[in-house]
């Protein structure tokens, strides 16, 4: 197998620094920068919709709620991993774009819940459609064993650093 930029990175580095193994890297560094491709496909193809991934997160994650597609800010922010300052002014945009909508929570009088509107739902279905062929694409070269395989480790991988975080 040819080798990628990470490969080349290790054995640079191994020929400096020869007691260290950085065997490691050849799956932390190919994993990072797998995420940086991804994440420029993926603004790409939301960005046809009007819409970038921490928008699509919300409203995804609106869209999963069960019906009538209702969450707290609190759930949202926590869901996402993100601060509750940075899912107000993302809600705000939302909002904006009549995609959510704030509501009275009926349990606490001084809660809100936030809900996925008609146009939000539609958008979101027509963009995450999009994204998974755009995915599929991407994955193409990989039988579907492998991509099961693949899936597995991975699974394994974002599992134990879960653990170790606590998420």
């Amino acid at each position: 197998m040819d080798r990628d930029w990470i490969g080349r990175v290790v054995d640079r580095w191994s020929s400096l620094e020869p007691g260290v193994d950085f065997n490691a890297y050849l799956v932390t560094g190919r994993i990072s920068r797998i995420s940086t491709h991804i994440a420029r496909r993926q603004e790409e193809v939301f960005g046809r919709f009007g819409l970038n991934r921490g928008e699509v997160g919300v409203l995804s994650a609106l869209r999963m709620a069960e019906p009538p597609h209702l969450l707290s800010p609190t759930q949202l922010f926590k869901g996402l991993m993100l601060s509750s300052a940075g899912m107000t002014s993302r809600l705000d945009r939302l909002e904006s774009r009549d995609l959510v909508a704030r509501k009275a929570d009926p349990r606490d009088r001084r809660g809100i819940l936030v809900q996925l509107t008609p146009k939000g739902r539609e958008l979101v279905d027509s963009a995450v459609a999009a994204n998974t062929e755009e995915e599929q694409d991407l994955l193409a070269g990989l039988g579907p064993k492998d991509v099961e395989e693949l899936a597995r480790l991975l699974q394994q991988l974002l599992t134990r650093l879960e653990d170790l975080e606590g998420d």
